[in-house]
């Protein structure tokens, strides 16, 4: 999942009723859409890979209308005997996932990869999918307000920019708004999987990507051989509710991050006693406050810059060596630089933000009073204050969202599907632990294997080799773990936390391209 939520469109009540009331699609048969004409677009590290497109309803309940297009890659099998498509997704929703084809058929062992052809898409409005949203293009540019609404001005200011994204999404795509959403999403993979010519395909969804997984299985659980949810959504939480849970989370994580800075002052500097490293992080988030650094850098950019931390331990030591030259060497250049590598990544992918806001906001009904979210967020606030109001605000456009999102969102329960294999961090901050647990009882036969006292997102193909053999294992021939009680039916041991580099220049994390710093 992302961090970001947002209300979409579509006032439809007949079509919320369906989506709600229909446990399985249940449409006529439609004709096979045409073959994808795949043509080659290789890479240096990809040789292999292939690009195409598959046109699909905009709305499908009306599947003569209006077609759009969604943008596929795909590297072939090359063992003799295929066990078929494995569609892969890297979260969001908004994350392109046409670069993460390559990555998981690089990552798995070669022996299961030839099994498969392994196919990314880009879901639709995303990426190289056509149309693309784009609200607001250069929404998220620096220097944004303080997300801390600590005064009526900066409330007003913060406000203000909700309202007028939710504005610009409905003037510019309101005929796209109502079929952005994840069940709509959902359709469009058996499309892909009719394009493709499979009775059945294996799907490995990340984040974001375990929701949209869940909801196909609950469409078409026949239509699914293997599929793997790795750092789960919590599907009984879509999406406010979850929002509140994960900033929780992430001031958990965000507070090991501290600690593993005071481990390390020897290095950094800052202190070995972890409140008081995080007493200067907040001093620093005043100082930008007062003067942003470099003009670049506010408490806003702050947050976006520190958040990935929260996602990948990886980041914690460039996080850490910007840190330190502000706070110690009052050198601002390594933060400004820092924020341009890693934070103002989310804050330029206006596309991405845009297709969010989309579908969180089409997906579920969110309180349209402002007094319920002002009273919501100062109250976990108090127990959070490291990202409350950021993600408060980057969601707030559903509060005016120019279309109704649906009733409720679908209930995930399957007992029709095949085992799904569900991977889970305890300590993931995006999508907390007790979200994989919960899926784990509602899609019946399931397996939860647990990276204990890990804190990462997006586990597998990550460098755990016990949670990759899981992995591996069940693509090969569908083995899962089992143990007769308890929440996990394997676990493995989390990977080391970094260490510390002083000089460190860059986050070294895995190639998953889900978008960060949201979930």
């Amino acid at each position: 999942m992302k961090k970001r939520v947002a209300v979409l469109c579509g006032t439809a009540v007949a079509l919320a009723s369906a989506l709600t009331a229909v446990p399985t699609a249940q449409a006529a048969p439609a004709p096979a859409p045409p073959r994808p004409a795949w043509k080659k677009c290789a890479t240096e590290d990809a040789p292999r890979l292939q690009c195409a497109t598959v046109r699909v309803p905009l709305d499908h309940a009306a599947p003569d209308g209006r077609k759009i297009a969604l943008a596929l890659t795909r590297v072939p099998h090359t063992a003799k005997k295929s066990l078929g498509p494995l569609l892969v997704n890297p979260g969001g929703p908004g994350g392109s996932g046409v670069g993460l084809a390559r990555v998981v058929a690089s990552g798995l062992p070669a022996s299961v990869a030839a099994r498969y052809d392994v196919v990314g898409f880009d879901p639709r409005g995303v990426g190289k999918s056509r149309p693309a949203l784009n609200c607001v293009p250069g929404h998220s540019a620096p220097v944004r307000p303080d997300t801390v609404p600590a005064t009526a001005a900066l409330e007003r200011a913060n406000l203000e920019r909700a309202r007028a994204f939710a504005a610009a999404c409905g003037k510019k795509h309101r005929d796209l708004l109502p079929y952005i959403d994840t069940v709509s999403a959902a359709k469009d993979l058996d499309v892909i999987r009719r394009a493709l010519g499979a009775q059945r395909i294996n799907y490995l969804g990340y984040s974001y990507g375990t929701y949209l997984g869940s909801v196909y299985a609950k469409l078409y659980p026949h239509r699914v051989r293997r599929m793997v949810l790795d750092s789960v959504v919590d599907p009984t939480g879509i999406w406010y509710e979850n929002n509140l849970q994960q900033d929780i989370a992430f001031e958990d994580r965000h507070r090991a991050f501290m600690a593993w800075v005071a481990r390390h002052d020897a290095v950094y500097g800052l202190g070995a006693d972890p409140a008081r490293v995080e007493a200067k992080w907040y001093a620093m988030r005043a100082a930008v406050a007062a003067k942003p650094a470099q003009g670049v850098v506010g408490p806003a950019e702050l947050e976006d810059l520190f958040l990935p931390g929260g996602y990948h331990n990886g980041y914690w030591p460039l996080l850490a060596r910007a840190f330190s030259a502000y706070s110690v060497k009052k050198q601002p250049a390594p933060l400004v630089q820092a924020y341009r590598a890693v934070g103002a990544v989310d804050a330029a992918g206006d596309n991405g933000y845009s297709v969010y806001t989309s579908v969180l906001c089409r997906d579920a009904p969110w309180p349209r009073e402002w007094g319920r979210w002002r009273a919501d967020n100062w109250a976990v606030h108090e127990k959070a204050r490291f990202m409350t109001w950021s993600n408060a605000w980057y969601n707030a456009p559903c509060a005016f969202w120019p279309t109704q999102g649906l009733r409720r969102p679908l209930d995930v329960t399957n007992h029709k599907a095949p085992p799904v294999l569900i991977f889970q961090a305890t300590g993931d901050a995006a999508t907390p632990y007790a979200g994989a647990v919960r899926t784990h009882r509602l899609l019946r036969g399931s397996s939860l294997v647990v990276e204990e006292g890990g804190g990462n997102h997006g586990v597998t193909l990550s460098g755990n080799r016990c949670l990759d053999r899981h992995l591996a294992a069940y693509l090969t021939d569908g083995t899962v773990p089992r143990r007769p009680s308890g929440d996990a039916d394997a676990t493995c041991p989390a990977l080391p936390d970094p260490k510390p580099a002083q000089e460190a220049t860059r986050a070294v994390v895995p190639p998953h391209p889900w978008p960060l710093p949201r979930p």
